[in-house]
């Protein structure tokens, strides 16, 4: 069962590995700035973009893509500036519209224009692909250093990879710019911290990993890794050095055992087939945060009633 890890599991790993974690990084200011809502909108907007882009262009590379899906994702931020401020709708009810028009939108582009002709439908743009990024010349953990077969890897895993690099990067160059419009926007403006171009790149960052991620993994575990290794880290920690550390080894957790779980699993208790991965990996993210949630308040509890006998 294990002899075609390389050939089968390999590349789909890594692939959710990195994915996982180009959206709990930025996830992190998202949930900082209570704007985990907003992670749910970007995920399932870039969809038309991706769809809009494929129409022009004739092409689903990651360039394209990318185009496509950063002007959506850009579009729909403005889409819920414009309804905050010119109606009575709060944040959340302007993102939830933005959200449910724009995702309606693209699921009607894919069926009515796209058809069959490529690899890119409803249940694609749900669950990803991870099950079938196959390593063609995988057969053991030496041929990454073979030049022949590193060329038969899929591009998705490549996509994955640089995406975290380039993210983890620019929020390391300006975590001190990230911190300070997050906690105190006066502050920053006063300090001569551009605020607003912050926050658009904030947007274009979380666009950024949703769209590296889309293809290879869905919407499903995009949102789950936005919010569920964030939102768990926070509960167990108020250091921001913490919160980060954890909610990566929580999202690492999520995807690796996921994988592992769904792919595995059910073969070894009998079944003959798999479950999906996506689902899985998200599943998971979300009893680790109950798991949070739980320990936090029993040593809570247990404080409480310290300090009752002290």
């Amino acid at each position: 069962m294990f002899d075609d890890f390389f050939l089968i599991s390999f590349v789909p790993i890594l692939t959710g590995l990195f994915s996982a974690l180009s959206c709990t990084l930025v996830g992190n200011i998202l949930v900082l700035r209570k704007q985990a809502m907003l992670s749910d909108t970007i995920s399932h907007v870039v969809l038309p973009g991706i769809v809009i882009s494929f129409l022009i262009f004739g092409n689903l590379g990651p360039y394209f893509m990318l185009v496509g899906a950063g002007i959506a994702g850009l579009t729909a931020v403005g889409t819920i500036v414009v309804l905050r401020t010119y109606t009575s709708m709060d944040n959340s009810a302007a993102m939830a519209t933005t959200l449910s028009v724009f995702f309606a939108a693209g699921v009607l582009m894919i069926e009515l224009t796209l058809g069959g002709n490529v690899h890119l439908d409803v249940e694609h743009a749900l669950y990803g692909n991870l099950e079938s990024l196959i390593w063609i010349d995988g057969k053991s953990l030496m041929s990454i250093f073979d030049p022949a077969a590193r060329q038969t890897i899929p591009v998705e895993l490549t996509r994955a990879i640089i995406g975290f690099v380039l993210i983890a990067s620019v929020m390391l160059v300006f975590y001190r710019f990230l911190i300070v419009s997050t906690f105190d926007q006066t502050f920053a403006e006063i300090s001569g911290v551009p605020v607003g171009i912050v926050s658009a790149s904030v947007a274009l960052a979380a666009t950024l990993a949703a769209v590296i991620s889309f293809d290879a993994v869905g919407s499903i575990i995009v949102v789950a890794m936005f919010v569920c290794p964030p939102a768990a880290a926070r509960v167990l920690t108020h250091s921001l050095r913490d919160q980060f550390c954890l909610s990566l080894l929580f999202s690492a957790l999520s995807a690796v055992l996921g994988y592992a779980v769904a792919g595995y699993f059910p073969i070894l208790v009998g079944f003959e087939t798999s479950i999906s991965a996506a689902g899985t990996i998200a599943t998971l993210s979300g009893v680790i945060l109950a798991c949070a949630i739980l320990y936090s308040k029993r040593q809570r509890s247990y404080d409480f009633l310290d300090g009752h006998q002290t």
